[in-house]
């Protein structure tokens, strides 16, 4: 296998909060051995990996604390240097534990600052003797005993170390974790869990005022309308519903956020606007509301964007983009979402490979949701079936979380100056 990819998954604290992300790759780098020293494909696989992050780490890595398990190899090549200290967790585990050189880098990098985690931790000589110089422990919940878990964080604990629950893939392990009263988990079932199901029809408050601000311009600009709606799945979803509605008595359908803004007009948009902040006025967003508008906007993104590529679709990239957007509705509306799906026009092989991920819209779906979950075989066997090369996949990945990221961070911290002069706008000061 050629394919080289590397994903974020997220590592989350108790409260289902994110407290990190551990960087995993797979592909040429699976040849990693870290015995007694590195061979030409471990060095060529670091080679891979080091080439990846030196482009890469400046736009897309910044901002959080990143997990990254680090061979003999990557550390003979300083590859921790790439990240600034605040920012970077250094994984090792046996092959470099057993090695006297890596070690020994390991813990010059501890001296200056870095924090060192290791993987798999367990009760051996080797492991005790470098527990001093670590900060996170990471545990095996599918292949360790409950009682050697258990001692193992009560000792952890006593050192103020923290332990990271790993291989979490379903309920019965989440709860046993809680239980051990960890620090934070990892797994896929914990990437997949988000806080609550909010139920609240919450848009995020801030694009929600950058509407309004537009909305409200002496002269509209309707394509900056259109990105701000786009951006929320509950804005995208209630504007074509409402679109579609008797009121309006289409004889078709509207399918896009584009077209839903020309039919319903300036004047009708900006009452309907006016109408959401009459009603949700008190309504704020609910806790982990925020996190499955950006899972959204991830998933439309990623999906829309392999629509360049994947042969034979059956739908257009705004199809794809709204069967990504619309993916977590169902946790932001109170009711299923296949009755949520029939109050808008999604076409119907969209709808069914959002539903039920059947036909070339599911493969298509189903390959977004690989990615993001790390689940290697069915990354290569989904692209393959799509047309879709596999060694575009990794950097395509990284340029959409660089642009949804740019933009979130636009609509989630806007500029005093902004908030000001929206305010002014408002008021027609």
């Amino acid at each position: 296998m050629n394919s080289k990819y590397i994903v974020r998954q997220p590592i989350k604290d108790a409260e289902n909060r994110i407290i990190g992300y551990e960087i995993q790759y797979y592909g040429e780098n699976q040849a990693f051995s870290g015995g007694d020293g590195p061979g030409a494909s471990d060095f060529a696989a670091a080679d891979t990996i080091y080439n990846f992050l030196t482009l890469n780490t400046d736009k897309l890595l910044r901002g959080s604390l990143n997990f990254m398990t680090f061979t003999t190899t990557l550390l003979m090549k300083k590859t921790p240097r790439l990240f600034d200290k605040s920012e970077l967790v250094i994984q090792i585990d046996d092959s470099v534990i057993i090695h006297p050189l890596a070690m020994r880098m390991v813990q010059q990098y501890a001296k200056e600052g870095y924090q060192i985690a290791v993987n798999e931790f367990q009760f051996a000589p080797r492991y005790l003797g470098i527990l001093d110089g670590i900060d996170y422990i990471k545990l095996n919940f599918q292949s360790t005993p409950e009682l050697t878990l258990k001692n193992i964080i009560e000792i952890a604990r006593s050192m103020k170390k923290k332990c990271i629950a790993v291989g979490i893939d379903r309920e019965e392990l989440y709860q046993k974790a809680l239980k051990l009263k960890v620090d934070a988990l990892e797994g896929t079932y914990v990437a997949e869990k988000l806080r609550t199901k909010t139920h609240s029809s919450g848009y995020l408050q801030s694009n929600f005022f950058r509407l309004m601000v537009a909305v409200t311009r002496d002269e509209p600009d309707v394509e900056e309308i259109e990105q701000i709606i786009s951006v929320d799945a509950t804005l995208t979803y209630g504007l074509l519903k409402m679109a579609n509605s008797c009121y309006f008595a289409l004889r078709h359908k509207v399918a896009t956020v584009r077209q839903a803004i020309m039919t319903m007009g300036l004047s009708e948009l900006k009452q309907w606007v006016y109408l959401l902040s009459a009603s949700n006025a008190e309504n704020q967003m609910e806790e982990g509301a925020e996190e499955f508008l950006h899972l959204s906007f991830m998933r439309a993104s990623f999906c829309s964007n392999l629509m360049n590529y994947a042969k034979d679709m059956p739908i257009s990239k705004p199809e794809a983009y709204l069967m990504g957007m619309f993916s977590t509705l169902n946790y932001l509306i109170d009711a299923p979402l296949e009755e949520i799906l029939e109050q808008i026009p999604l076409c119907a092989e969209a709808k069914e490979g959002l539903l039920h991920h059947t036909g070339r819209c599911g493969m298509l779906y189903d390959l977004a949701l690989s990615y993001e979950r790390a689940n290697w075989a069915r990354i290569d066997e989904l692209a393959e079936g799509l047309g879709i090369p596999t060694n575009l996949l990794t950097s395509l990945y990284f340029s959409c979380m660089e642009e949804v990221n740019r933009v979130w961070n636009e609509i989630t911290r806007p500029e005093p100056s902004q908030l000001e002069a929206g305010l002014a706008e408002e008021r027609g000061t």
